[in-house]
């Protein structure tokens, strides 16, 4: 590669493929500066420094194991002492409002103007509702981003979990420890615990965020479906190596959320100066639109875990501290089917969200960039539109969901709402539960089958 490359698009263009690969890159400009055959030699090549970051304890079993080495022109630890900042309405405080089981729908989050404030991805968050807890290192939480403005000498460290960024409304650029990832809407990304990360937008931004803590996202078990299908490993990527040796004489701003609280400090030069990685511990994207669907082709519903594109296993077989899944287009051919969504009660918590178009259950008060929250045990399913319309219609092979992307964040846990959530954002639809009201009884009691 001609070493003369250009500094803004080396890296965003480039990626490694693969799901928890090991992988190995060294930024073009410093050739050799992997060390050969080990970790930590006395000396490393360019006189980086060596750096470990973990992600798991050092004596999980080796398909558990994470970690990767990071070769850099200083060392992290080189800043001053953290203290706490205004977290803003990014909160783990589960107990600010009382529980809330009703139907929960909001309309699309506002994203602040330009010209009103500037607001860059740090400083939009907003926490809308989750369980658990950091310092026990189980549970999870999920958030909003509204920003405006790319972030400047500032970036954020998530010491308490992983963050899976479901882009909706913008695309974002992320410079990574690891390099750079352009994520588009339809596309996601993941940006593991301790991974120092800034975002650049180009314009007013929106999007979702799914934390969990106690556990890193991986791949579903296939069982009988088999060795292929869902999202295939090797469609996702991982960046390449990409530094920056800068120093930055008025001071650049780690951001570190620690036990659901917001801490900084500050240190003179770029974090962004590893000129070489390897391990299998690394941010990472995914396109949604690679997603190989499973579905019926015969009768009734198959489970929506069929639509799990990540999941974080909880220490239960089976089930969840969270599942990522998805509602991308498909066929729709069951026969003697009711195909939408049916109405059931979950011992799941359900977070959906629309990055676009319209979902098939509820095709009017679902909005992209709003979201819906259906607790454990709370009735939900399509609306009465939706029951009439596919009750009666007559069934042949559709395209469902076409240029439509719904997701769902699902839980074992039982969230709660926060404040911002339920009252300070003033985009909860309290008019949610009049979608049900006009259903009717069909009941018959003359009602005899049709002879054949």
């Amino acid at each position: 590669m001609n070493q003369e490359f250009d500094m803004l698009t080396h890296g965003v263009d480039m990626y490694m493929s693969g799901f928890g690969n090991e992988f190995a890159s060294e930024d073009p400009r410093c050739p050799g500066s992997l060390p050969e055959g080990q970790n930590n030699p006395q000396v490393c090549p360019y006189g980086l420094y060596a750096e470990q970051l973990s992600g798991s304890a050092f004596t999980c079993p080796r398909p558990t194991n994470k970690r990767s080495w990071l070769y850099r022109i200083l060392p992290s630890v080189r800043h001053k002492p953290f203290t706490a900042v205004n977290c803003g309405d990014l909160t783990e405080n589960w107990d600010e409002v009382e529980p809330d089981p009703n139907q929960l729908r909001w309309m699309p989050f506002n994203i602040p103007k330009t010209s009103e404030k500037k607001v860059d991805f740090t400083s939009g968050l907003h926490t809308v509702c989750g369980a658990g807890d950091t310092k026990s290192r189980n549970g999870l939480a999920i958030h909003l981003y509204t920003c405006n403005t790319s972030m400047t000498d500032k970036c954020f460290q998530n010491a308490d979990g992983d963050f899976l960024i479901v882009p909706q409304q913008g695309e974002i650029l992320i410079t990574t420890e690891f390099g750079k990832m352009m994520v588009e809407p339809t596309e996601i990304c993941v940006i593991q615990q301790g991974m120092r990360f800034t975002v650049d937008v180009f314009g007013e931004t929106r999007g979702y965020i799914l934390e969990v803590f106690g556990a890193h996202f991986e791949l579903p078990d296939l069982g009988p479906i088999g060795a292929n299908g869902l999202a295939n490993p090797r469609d996702f990527q991982t960046p390449v190596a990409w530094y920056e040796d800068r120093t930055v004489a008025t001071g650049y701003t780690i951001v570190n959320k620690y036990q659901g609280k917001l801490f900084s400090c500050q240190q003179d030069f770029s974090p962004f100066n590893v000129v070489a990685w390897h391990g299998n511990y690394t941010p990472y994207k995914y396109n949604l639109e690679n997603f190989m669907v499973i579905n019926c082709v015969a009768f009734d519903h198959a489970d929506p875990s069929i639509f799990t594109v990540l999941t974080a296993k909880s220490t239960r077989p089976g089930v969840a501290i969270a599942d990522f899944v998805i509602f991308p287009p498909r066929w729709g051919v069951a026969d003697h089917t009711f195909r939408p969504p049916y109405y059931h009660r979950n011992c799941m918590s359900e977070f959906m969200g629309l990055i676009k178009g319209h979902y098939e259950a509820k095709e009017e008060g679902f909005q992209p960039g709003g979201g819906s929250l259906h607790s454990i045990m709370t009735p939900h399913g399509p609306d009465v539109e939706c029951f009439e319309k596919n009750s009666t219609v007559v069934l042949k092979p559709e395209r469902v969901a076409a240029g439509t992307m719904a997701f769902m964040f699902e839980s074992s846990f039982n969230m709660a709402v926060t404040k911002w959530g339920l009252e300070t954002c003033q985009r909860l639809d309290k008019n949610y539960y009049k979608c049900w009201e006009s259903l009717k009884s069909h009941f018959d009691p003359k009602w005899k089958p049709s002879s054949k």
